[in-house]
Order: structure tokens, then sequence, then C-alpha cells
């Protein structure tokens, strides 16, 4: 299953499901990106951490290892 952190920059994807368990997952619920959200991808830092994305109108970053646990369409 492809993840956030597959994305390529530029691509807008929609959020299939969360892995992760726990705070973790609630602090991502809390971010705004739930099931069904689409999620633009604005740019990746040189080193891939961290990935700037656009959700629900507003910009987000992301650790490498929370966009691993959002999966996308």
């Amino acid at each position: 299953m492809k993840t956030l952190k597959d994305a390529a920059i530029g691509q807008t994807v929609t959020v299939v499901r969360l892995t992760g368990a726990g705070p973790v997952k609630r602090r991502i619920m809390d971010m705004g990106i739930t099931k069904g959200v689409s999620v633009y991808i604005r740019k990746v830092a040189p080193l891939g951490d961290p990935v700037e994305v656009t959700v629900r109108g507003y910009e987000l970053s992301l650790r490498k290892s929370d966009a691993e646990m959002i999966e996308v369409a």
C-alpha cells in the first residue's frame, strides 16, 4: 500500500486509512488528517524529513515517520 511518504511533490492524494495506534494516531487525526480527506504534497526537505502538505486549506509539516502511517490512494 502506498503511504504519504511515497507520494510525489505536486501530487494530490486521498487518505485511505491511518495505521499506528494511541497518541500518535490521535495527533495525526487532530491535525485534520482523517479518512477520505485530500492531501496536496507541497514539498519535501532535501533529506526527506519533513514533508510539507496542504490539508483542509492549511499548511502542515509532517515527520517522515508520521507520513509512513498514512495510507493514500
